[in-house]
């Protein structure tokens, strides 16, 4: 019989490899905030968010269900289980704590899957860890490792 895997557990190790993608892809110290859809480590949808861009919470709830029919249709042909929820990540510099652009985004983010009827796992991702703003959860390295 073969073994469930824990959820969590998936969940850890996508968003580590988030984690490990913006630390090797971004070199900067200071960077525009990049609101990625999809899954860490396959092709999926991206959006720079410009700083000083006006944008209403309706414009952004827009762009983010755009990214996840637009990722929906490059997963089509995964199992219906993995298609009832999305992972939404912004990756940012600074630290992990809890900032202007994170809420504005985690709301727009909710309000598209809630439209949706799908199950939204929201995270911020810097060069050091990962939080999941909904639960607190945070996972942080003074220097992150590639996976085994």
């Amino acid at each position: 019989m073969p073994r469930k895997r824990n959820p969590e557990r998936v969940l850890a190790v996508l968003l580590r490899r988030a984690v490990l993608e913006h630390a090797t892809a971004e070199r900067r110290r200071r960077h525009v905030p990049i609101l990625h859809v999809g899954s860490p480590g396959r092709p999926h949808e991206l959006f720079a968010i410009v700083p000083g861009e006006v944008m209403d919470h309706a414009l952004r709830t827009d762009i983010v269900a755009a990214m996840r029919r637009q990722d929906g249709r490059r997963a089509a042909g995964s199992p219906p289980d993995e298609r009832d929820s999305v992972l939404i990540w912004l990756t940012r510099s600074g630290d992990l704590d809890l900032q202007d652009v994170d809420v504005t985004w985690h709301a727009a983010a909710r309000q598209a899957c809630a439209e949706a009827g799908v199950e939204l796992c929201f995270a911020v991702v810097n060069r050091r860890g990962w939080h999941l703003p909904a639960s607190g959860v945070r996972r942080e390295w003074s220097r992150p490792r590639t996976l085994a």
